[in-house]
């Protein structure tokens, strides 16, 4: 077992060496690359199973109880300054591994399905393995300047990817958007970074952590400047887990192909944020007010992320602001103190979203044998309808999933999201009511998709609702995206159908997870919490209290059940009108589905904002500058004229220029 340790830089490497082998490929010899697509995508995919096997080696290792191994090189040294890199394998680390290795496996064997008739499949294969070599190389970085370089290469792989259909404006326009939106976040991650290394000499999360809190206590460093040190860092979580306000990108990244939506937006990068905050925990700790700020601004995504997804109708952004509203209670929970509990729900999350992100996937290519590869209308859930007779394996995963998210026991959401709401109530009841109501919308938005997705009368042949989804959507399509007239054309069929076996298989095996994982943190025998803890903290095994847990579970299962049945007489018995509803309250109802304008404030403010700036700028540019330099060409051409018909030759008008200077300097200084 020891060898597998040795050799546990292997599992980050081996998906670049695929990725690189492929990418060569392509680069050197593209149509033989292409035609060979299927070995590429069993190359690929064979690589990431040997990291899987190789990540769960190490994670019953761990179980076992093996100490934290570290190995490391001198990267760069000057003077004083030593600079080390390599992994370090501990039990977070384990864990991570296993996640990311496991996901990335089983959505690499979906993609094969999802991406058959795409000319770019290998192009995607190789896009995602080196994806999950980032990624993998992330979770093993033992300081923080290996965590900031594959924090910009995860970065990297995710624009990649969100605008792999580049010739598609909406996609290109996402990608800039994620770009933009998460270099505020990754630059104020680089200053805390830079600033905490100045304040204590140190990249290495446990010294930074011990020399900031002898700081603070001997007054070195005041308590304000440690808490904007550590604000800083926390803003490249912000951007990257798409919390409030950076988390605009998230629901427009969903113009990239599905699987990276199951992969990067549910599983793994968004999920990367999350982990930094545990990786930083040390850091944080010693700071209250930044774990104040952690926990306000999750309470605050959690909220804001659940009322938007309440009006949404497009299937993926749905669950993309449902998404955002799940990090919330994690970064909720790290600010609380809650680090098992937070790091508990990023586990079942990532099993129970990713099967939601890939049903969405088999409903959309389901969708397209009626509508044709037009995204307005096969992700409009209004288009839906009946789908559980038509594609039963989706359906019946897609509940399991939903009963999940919602906290419905006993499957996973229900233990991990009821220990997050049981120790805020705790520590903070403010945050705790916020967090329990936003348990009963992500209840009620949650089945809302289920039932307009699988139940009732399928409605994707009403040729009616289709053009009038399609003229009220406004979308204006660019190069290789359907128009009108193609979406509604290129159909083939007049109902959906189940998605192959590569695409169904991953949906049933994340379903085993989704339903039972939860049971290792029950809170009277929490394995997960004896295996996952704060640095430095012992696990107290205190005393199960029945009563108190009867309570918080039962006010959690409460406000999920009140969501569901309100959803249901809305969507399911239609004893509810929600269009009546939205007519009563249209300020409401507008302020949820224009998400909350934030998008439009940042329009106005930041990109026509900058727009009027770099106008004024160039006003002044072509004004002021230019015209300095454009004046000081003129003074010198006109001088120069006149002084050339001073240049005579003659040696007595020189004499004459010089006797007038001298009178002239005479009466001058006379006068004075």
């Amino acid at each position: 077992m020891e060898l597998l340790y040795q050799y546990a830089w292997l599992i980050p490497l081996l998906p670049l060496l695929g990725a690189a082998f492929v990418g060569i490929g392509l680069i050197s010899l593209n149509k033989a690359t292409n035609n060979l697509r299927q070995i590429a995508a069993v190359f690929i995919v064979s690589i990431v199973g040997i990291a899987m096997v190789m990540s769960f080696g190490i994670f019953w290792s761990q179980i076992q109880g093996h100490e934290v191994y570290t190995r490391s090189i001198e990267w760069a040294s000057a003077g004083d300054f030593h600079l080390q890199m390599g992994y370090v394998i501990d039990n977070l680390t384990s864990l991570m591994l296993v996640i990311v290795t496991t996901v990335a496996f089983l959505v690499m064997i979906y993609t094969d399905g999802y991406m058959a008739h795409d000319p770019g499949y290998v192009r995607f294969y190789a896009y995602l393995s080196i994806f999950s070599s980032s990624m993998l190389g992330l979770v093993v970085s033992p300081n923080l300047v290996q965590i900031y370089i594959f924090w910009e290469l995860v970065g990297m792989c995710s624009y990649l990817l969100i605008g792999f259909w580049y010739d598609k404006k909406a996609a290109a326009d996402a990608c800039q958007k994620a770009f933009v939106t998460n270099r505020v976040g990754d630059f104020g991650l680089l200053l805390g970074i830079l600033g905490l290394y100045w304040a204590t000499g140190s990249f290495d999360f446990a010294v930074i952590g011990e020399r900031l809190e002898d700081l603070i206590a001997s007054g070195a460093i005041s308590i304000g400047l440690a808490t904007l040190f550590a604000v800083l860092v926390f803003l490249g979580p912000v951007a990257k887990s798409a919390q409030f306000p950076l988390h605009v990108w998230l629901p427009d990244a969903m113009e990239g192909p599905t699987p990276i939506s199951a992969l990067i937006h549910a599983a793994t990068m968004v999920a990367a944020g999350v982990f930094l905050v545990a990786r930083i925990y040390p850091i944080l700790e010693p700071v209250p007010m930044a774990m104040n700020i952690i926990a306000c601004t999750g309470a605050a995504t959690a909220f804001i992320g659940a009322t938007i997804a309440l009006t949404q109708n497009d299937i993926k952004k749905g669950l993309a602001y449902s998404t955002m509203s799940q990090l919330g209670y994690m970064v909720m929970a790290m600010g609380l103190g809650s680090y098992s509990a937070g790091l508990f729900h990023l586990m079942t999350h990532a099993y129970f979203k990713a099967m939601l992100f890939l049903c969405s996937g088999s409903v959309i290519h389901g969708m397209e044998a009626v509508v044709g590869h037009n995204p307005v209308l096969a992700q409009d859930m209004r288009l839906m309808g009946g789908l559980r007779k038509y594609m039963p394996i989706t359906a019946y995963t897609f509940l399991i999933g939903n009963l999940a998210i919602c906290g419905i026991f006993p499957f996973a959401g229900f233990w991990s999201k009821d220990e997050i709401l049981g120790q805020a109530f705790q520590a903070n009841p403010v945050l705790w009511f916020i967090g329990w109501i936003t348990a009963g919308l992500t209840a009620f938005y949650m089945f809302r998709m289920y039932f307009m997705t699988f139940e009732g009368e399928f409605r994707g042949n009403d040729t009616g609702i289709r053009q009038q989804l399609f003229t009220a959507s406004g979308v204006v399509f660019g190069p290789g995206a359907m128009d009108v007239k193609e979406g509604e054309d290129h159909g083939h069929s007049d109902s959906p159908h189940e998605s192959p076996i590569t695409m169904a298989l991953p949906l049933v095996i994340l379903a085993i997870p989704s339903l039972a994982i939860g049971l290792v943190g029950m809170p009277w025998n929490n394995l997960f919490e004896a295996f996952i803890h704060a640095p430095g903290e012992v696990v107290s095994g205190e005393e199960f209290e029945l009563t108190e847990f009867l309570i918080m579970a039962g006010l959690s299962i409460a406000i999920a059940v009140s969501g569901i049945i309100v959803a249901a007489l809305m969507y399911r018995l239609k004893k509810i009108d929600p269009a009546a509803i939205a007519e009563k309250y249209p300020a409401l109802y507008k302020f949820s589905l224009n998400k909350w304008y934030v998008d439009d404030i940042y329009e106005q403010v930041f990109v026509i904002g900058s727009r009027r700036i770099a106008r004024q700028i160039m006003e002044v540019d072509s004004r002021v500058v230019d015209g300095a330099v454009n004046l000081t060409g003129l003074a010198t051409l006109l001088s120069g004229e006149g002084l050339k018909y001073l240049e005579t030759g003659r040696a007595q008008f020189y004499a004459l220029i010089v006797f007038g200077a001298v009178l002239g300097f005479v009466l001058v200084f006379s006068i004075t």
